[in-house]
């Protein structure tokens, strides 16, 4: 099985604060990836859209989208 630095694979999460080796992490693309999973946390606080309740996906969709504009209006 090939290693992540084989693969060219970016550590993005943090690691351990006492790790012995800290790998270097893109403090930037951790940044954005932190805003990124808040928003779906966020989203997830919509019963409707965490339980996939809407029968067809236009309808999910369109939840989705009135969730976001509120999330964002906050």
């Amino acid at each position: 099985m090939p290693r992540a630095s084989e693969l060219l694979i970016i550590a993005v999460i943090a690691q351990h604060p006492r790790r012995t080796t800290p790998l270097d992490i893109d403090t930037e693309m951790y940044k954005w990836r932190h805003l990124i999973e808040n928003f779906f946390c966020k989203l997830k606080e919509f019963k409707r859209i965490a339980l996939r309740a809407d029968k067809t996906d236009q309808s999910f969709a369109a939840k989705i989208y009135i969730a976001a504009a509120g999330i964002n209006s906050r």
